[in-house]
């Protein structure tokens, strides 16, 4: 225990030090800070407004601090789009060189020669990264919720707090997901390059062709022309759906949507009738039946995240390493 906290602490400066840390805050400082801005000037402007779509995501419930992550947009992205994005990446970036990296320069062999047990490096460098996640999620969104506080002029309710606390949860077991895989690359991999080159390709093809290939999926088993029935249109909907649950972006996003947004985002991710749909707008999710919808998702995230990191383990346990 007390060399994983050694490495932990040590993992922890390295993060906090290094100019990927620094960049990678700053750009999310910068694109958070630039969504909140929108978003506040989204809120203010909806009671003079005559758009449509603006009042209904402004006013059909009063949960009006959940809006700072969904209401406004850059290039057709929200917040929480970006996060989707975005996250992956600093997962990636964190974890593609934790192992071989120090197998490289000769450092590992030097490290497991002083009482430091494998286990212990591995797991304090694995909990170095999913706090460094944490704090950079858990600062952005803070700092959102001030600048909303002031701006908006009243405190949120117990139930946004509640929200937005199990939203920073979510975001970093993405993060940690990703950060695992990338570590398990590193591990396997002895160039740092090789570990990256692989973990961002995967990023990508998930991130932004797999909902291509699942529409196109769903289309030739389903299609959905001016004669297709309801029937058909539903099948092709749910085999969409079915088929993006695969990525773990598009699972992350629905989980998240569902907690931020009770009202509408939930609608949106599943067929429903025009009658469910007029009834269910009135009607927001309460916690406990968010958290019902979305325990799927998240099980599922933490379950990939835990496989990475046992592969990871297992792996590194079993290696050679030889002294340079």
């Amino acid at each position: 225990m007390r060399g994983a906290l050694t490495v932990y602490r040590k993992e922890l400066a390295d993060y906090f030090s290094s100019k990927i840390f620094i960049i990678l805050l700053a750009v999310i400082y910068i694109i958070g800070l630039g969504f909140v801005y929108i978003a506040i000037q989204n809120i203010k402007s909806a009671p003079t407004s005559t758009d449509q779509n603006l009042l209904i995501k402004v006013f059909i419930d009063e949960f009006i601090y959940l809006k700072l992550f969904t209401v406004g947009q850059i290039l057709n992205f929200n917040f929480v789009s970006f996060l989707g994005i975005f996250l992956p990446l600093i997962g990636i970036l964190f974890g593609f060189n934790a192992i071989n990296s120090e197998r490289n320069s000769g450092n590992l062999s030097r490290l497991l020669s002083q009482p430091i047990y494998r286990d212990s490096l591995i797991n304090g460098k694995f909990l170095a990264g999913i706090t460094t996640i944490a704090i950079m999620i858990s600062s952005i969104v803070f700092i959102i919720i001030g600048i909303g506080i002031r701006s908006i002029g009243v405190p949120p309710t117990s139930e946004e707090i509640l929200r937005i606390f199990v939203f920073i949860i979510v975001c970093i077991i993405y993060g940690t997901f990703w950060m695992s895989l990338a570590m398990l690359f590193s591990v396997i991999m002895k160039n740092t390059a090789s570990s990256i080159l692989t973990a961002i390709p995967i990023w990508i093809f998930l991130v932004f062709f797999w909902g291509m290939i699942a529409k196109a999926i769903a289309d030739a088993i389903f299609p959905t022309g001016d004669t297709a029935t309801n029937a058909q249109i539903i099948s092709n909907s749910t085999l969409w759906l079915n088929i993006q649950r695969i990525s773990p972006q598009f699972l992350f996003l629905e989980a998240v949507l569902i907690l931020i947004n009770p009202t509408l985002q939930h609608i949106l991710l599943r067929p429903v009738t025009s009658a469910a749909l007029n009834k269910m707008l009135f009607n927001p999710l309460s916690m406990s039946q968010s958290f019902v919808q979305v325990w799927p998702q998240l099980l599922t995230i933490i379950a990939l995240a835990f496989i990475c990191f046992a592969l990871s383990y297992i792996i590194f346990m079993k290696q050679e390493i030889r002294s340079t």
